[in-house]
């Protein structure tokens, strides 16, 4: 089955981050034999002043195919419980892929544009039978959990912060690769321009910037623009640029 598992609110202001947690979680999940991690991405939330957020306000989504969800839930459970900050308000939340409603995908949408309530997020939890618990402090990262499955099922939010050989694409030939292979092994779907125009497989990038995909239309989705160089015709878009939009 394929599994989604949001996680929020795990950092304070000296500790390593949601997405560093996020993937020694699946590190750990893999080393377990609980599953098969093949992404893991990151979401913006709303950056308000009601909302208590250490630095970004940003959540992560673990999608996982696994058979072993009881496990699973007690594992990811365990680990927020030893790994979550000091003074945090660790969140996680798993749902499988298929029971992820409507309403929580607009739940997820919200939490981008709205302060949103606990009590809420634990009632949309219940009514569509999807596992939410909070673990430590006041327990709101559960909102941001919830989102984080939410806007992952939706397909067209947020950035990978984690693709099987994706960090790993800047060690070979100067970090330049043809589409082709960017596709076999770094688990990329698509590679285009900022305006959608697809490159072909032949063409070749140099990733030895910052690599981070975006999700967009529930593929991993490689920008790219044009590079004047003869070696390679392009490279990956600007960190900057890639931040704006994820």
């Amino acid at each position: 089955m394929r599994l989604l598992i949001g996680i929020d609110d795990t950092d304070n202001k000296e500790s390593r981050g949601t997405g560093f947690k996020a993937r020694q979680l699946a590190k750990q999940i893999e080393e377990a034999g609980f599953g098969t991690v093949k992404g893991i991405t990151r979401h913006q939330l709303y950056v308000h002043d009601d909302i208590a957020y250490t630095s970004q306000n940003s959540s992560a989504c673990l999608d996982v195919d696994s058979d072993k969800f009881d496990e699973i839930k007690l594992f990811c459970a365990e680990y927020l419980k030893n790994e979550a900050a000091e003074g945090s308000d660790a969140g996680l939340c798993i749902a499988e892929w298929d029971t992820v409603s409507v309403e929580i995908r607009k739940w997820g949408e919200r939490a981008k544009k709205e302060v949103l309530n606990l009590n809420d997020a634990i009632e949309i939890a219940k009514k569509n039978t999807v596992y939410l618990e909070g673990f430590t402090g006041t327990l709101i990262g559960q909102i941001g959990a919830l989102a984080a499955v939410g806007l992952r099922k939706e397909g067209n939010d947020g950035r990978f912060i984690w693709l099987r050989g994706v960090r790993e694409l800047r060690d070979f030939d100067a970090g330049v690769y043809t589409v082709k292979e960017l596709k076999q092994d770094a688990g990329i779907d698509k590679v285009q321009t900022k305006d959608g125009i697809e490159v072909p497989e032949n063409e070749r990038v140099n990733c030895n910037g910052w690599t981070r995909p975006i999700l967009l239309k529930n593929s991993a989705v490689l920008l790219v623009e044009n590079s004047n160089f003869a070696d390679y015709g392009w490279k990956t878009s600007s960190k900057e640029y890639i931040r704006t939009i994820s």
